[in-house]
């Protein structure tokens, strides 16, 4: 989706990755296919490109320092490194005034009993490295279920989050060019199912001061990161009102999808004018309402037809060759007035 939006702005996008299928290969103007540890190939593509970003944040921090010496990187290896590691994340949003839930570093199993005689019990387990939509960490309601969720969540060290009780689980996204200027959507409201996100659905069905604290955090982010392209932040909503970071991603986000049809200049667009040095596109809605469903696994398969033959929807199909479990196929924007 980010190289359609640099092709729709005259640009011509150079994918680098190792799978020669992969979604943005099948539209972009030049490929790469290569692991991303490969130096020559690597060499050969800065050669190639005028500015670099990405659009997952799992590519090896080692990659990119790798190319910032040769070509512009957007946004750079600052940005990359805090949120490839969750410790580093969370003492990063602390830094900048970004309220987390209560956490705790675990090294061992004698850190992790300490942690939970800290925090109490339930708590969340999570790798600090490679975990998303779901996977990678484990609830711990009972003492006895420690010593088999540290056995098992690799690689270490892991960290132990507080349990929050939220009422709404929300995100927002910015975009921040390369002179500072800040463009902030609204905030969407997100619904979760087996640990993936089900359902964005915009405005989000919280109070407007609460939607328009996490516009606020996130630009806090993008600042603090000193991010060129887009970022995204999610939320936990507590009862009192206020709000609670949960992750940030470097880059366009899932629950921000929904921009793609509902608003002029879609997060993909911005995050293309950004990295390209291009003043940043309007961030108004012009649908009443939109909701934004994504297209998981057989199920999302099978959804689809249904979905293409309904006047509101407007389909996106990414083009992925195999329909597992819980992968991501698609996504489905509702447009409400």
């Amino acid at each position: 989706m980010s190289a359609m939006a640099a092709a729709r702005l005259g640009f011509r996008p150079h994918v680098f990755g190792p799978e020669a299928d992969g979604p943005g290969m099948q539209v972009a103007a030049a490929r790469t296919v290569a692991a991303y540890e490969d130096a020559d190939a690597l060499h050969r593509f800065a050669a190639a490109v005028d500015v670099v970003t990405f659009e997952f944040e799992n590519v090896p921090a080692a990659t990119l320092a790798a190319l910032e010496g040769r070509v512009e990187c957007r946004p750079g290896l600052k940005a990359l490194s805090v949120c490839q590691d969750r410790l580093a994340e969370k003492r990063f949003l602390e830094s900048v005034g970004v309220p987390v839930a209560p956490w705790r570093a675990v090294h061992s199993p004698t850190d992790l009993r300490a942690a939970i005689a800290d925090l109490g019990l339930p708590a969340v387990l999570k790798t600090t490295r490679m975990g998303y939509d779901g996977r990678g960490q484990a609830v711990l309601r009972a003492p006895a279920d420690a010593e088999a969720a540290f056995a098992r969540l690799a690689p270490h060290p892991l960290v132990l989050e507080g349990f929050v009780p939220f009422t709404h689980e929300l995100s927002a996204v910015a975009a921040r060019g390369a002179d500072g200027s800040m463009a902030v959507y609204e905030a969407s409201e997100n619904r979760h199912a087996g640990g993936i996100l089900d359902v964005s659905l915009v405005p989000a069905g919280v109070p407007a001061a609460a939607a328009e604290e996490a516009r606020r955090l996130v630009a806090r982010v993008a600042e603090g990161l000193e991010l060129v392209g887009v970022v995204a932040l999610e939320m936990f909503l507590l009862p009192d009102g206020s709000l609670l970071a949960n992750e940030i991603a470097p880059r366009p986000h899932n629950s921000g999808h929904w921009t793609i049809d509902a608003c002029a200049c879609s997060q993909f667009e911005q995050h293309v004018r950004a990295v390209a040095g291009l003043p940043l596109g309007p961030v108004s809605r012009h649908a009443a309402a939109v909701e934004m469903r994504n297209l998981i696994g057989p199920a999302g398969l099978a959804a689809w037809p249904g979905f293409v033959a309904r006047g509101d929807a407007v389909c996106h199909w990414y083009g992925k060759e195999e329909a597992r479990e819980g992968r991501k196929l698609g996504h489905v924007n509702l447009l409400r007035g």
